[in-house]
């Protein structure tokens, strides 16, 4: 059983769950996102996002037209591969389509940019055999890097 805490973005407070790991996401719409893939390989208990990120999930998915299989999203920093300032560590991240084809990939990657949903979406070059998108509060020094790709069409 995980405890979530869930930033409601709409009422400005925070909000806890109680969820198995088979069940969905607190606000996640039919069943598309369980507590074991938004946990992934964390060890912790606690999970943490926000409303407006399982929001913008539901609208992706929607989007998107098929499953998205996930990867993880929640992840702390000493559990591996990301830094203290990651958007895993915030919730609000997501790493996904690790099983599907390059082409899959590539639709889900173009999905995400033209919907405008995400605050970020990691370039091919850096992600090629997984998609990143996350929906953080604020851009970072990332989102010139991936504007300059877009522009160069090195993604």
């Amino acid at each position: 059983m995980a405890k979530i805490i869930v930033f409601n973005n709409d009422t400005d407070r925070m909000e806890t769950y109680y969820r198995g790991e088979d069940e969905p996401m607190p606000y996640n719409a039919n069943g598309t996102l369980r507590v074991r893939e938004f946990r992934g390989s964390s060890n912790s208990t606690t999970l943490w996002t926000t409303k407006r990120t399982m929001q913008v999930w539901n609208s992706q998915r929607y989007i998107f037209g098929n499953p998205i299989p996930v990867g993880f999203a929640f992840k702390r920093p000493w559990e591996g591969g990301h830094g203290s300032q990651s958007q895993h560590y915030a919730g609000v991240a997501f790493d996904v389509g690790q099983r599907l084809s390059n082409n899959q990939r590539n639709q889900l990657r173009q999905s995400a940019i033209y919907s405008g949903l995400w605050s970020y979406v990691e370039p091919a070059a850096l992600t090629p055999t997984w998609v990143h998108f996350d929906k953080r509060f604020r851009k970072s020094c990332l989102w010139n890097c991936w504007i300059y790709a877009i522009k160069a069409r090195k993604c």
